[in-house]
């Protein structure tokens, strides 16, 4: 954690904040000997590889009291858990359609006293309730995740980005992006913002805002 620290010093999290996410971590530790939430080859990593580039969001986000975010595919709470952390003015809800997913997403938050965590088995694109934000983390291609989550978003400019997707991706986006026939509005080098380690050379976050999700070309549910 204390690397961690040190590239997020300039970055608004407190001691308290940097407290919770060190518990959290050996919360992940302790769940993830009992599920696979990330391959047991990468946990002695979980901090720099599963956590920082989630704590990235904490340097360019800034949400307004009362912020509605809804984190799909969340699986052991990536990013949704950490941004909870990050952001305790806001609500999140916390969604898998695998149940021994929010179990652990559940029990972490319960005994992190996280009050602002929602978890919620099932899938999204049955869910009626609007979100400023709609965030996710390699659930799937870019057509399909807009598939499931655009009808979650509500128009609005209130915070310091547009209401609209934040998506955490690896890999390349042209293929992508020719299918959906939109660029993201912002899309953040993960590894320009750590230190340009390798390992994330080619992950980014991406910011869509809601008119760019609504033009997008999605492929149809089944």
């Amino acid at each position: 954690m204390q690397r961690l620290r040190a590239f997020f010093k300039d970055a608004p999290i407190s001691d308290e904040q940097w407290s919770q996410l060190e518990a959290m971590a050996a919360l992940h530790r302790e769940w993830n000997a009992k599920i696979n939430l990330i391959s047991r080859k990468d946990i002695d990593n979980l901090e720099w590889h599963h956590y920082a580039h989630c704590l990235v969001a904490g340097t360019f986000l800034r949400l307004m009291s009362g912020a509605r975010v809804i984190d799909v595919g969340t699986g052991g709470g990536f990013p949704g858990l950490i941004l909870a952390v990050l952001y305790p003015q806001a609500q999140f809800t916390l969604a898998d359609s695998i149940a021994k997913k929010i179990l652990v997403v559940s029990d972490i938050a319960r005994r992190l006293g996280l009050k602002n965590v929602t978890p919620r088995v099932g899938r999204v694109e049955t869910f009626k309730q609007k979100f400023d934000f709609v965030t996710g983390r390699a659930v799937s291609n870019l057509p399909a995740f807009f598939a499931l989550s655009k009808n979650l978003i509500s128009p609005g400019k209130k915070h310091s980005l547009a209401n609209g997707i934040l998506y955490w991706k690896g890999g390349s986006l042209d293929d992508e992006t020719r299918e959906l026939g939109v660029v993201p509005d912002k899309k953040i080098n993960v590894r320009e913002r750590l230190g340009d380690d390798e390992y994330f050379e080619g992950k980014y976050i991406l910011h869509y805002p809601y008119p760019a999700v609504f033009a997008a070309k999605t492929p149809r549910l089944p």
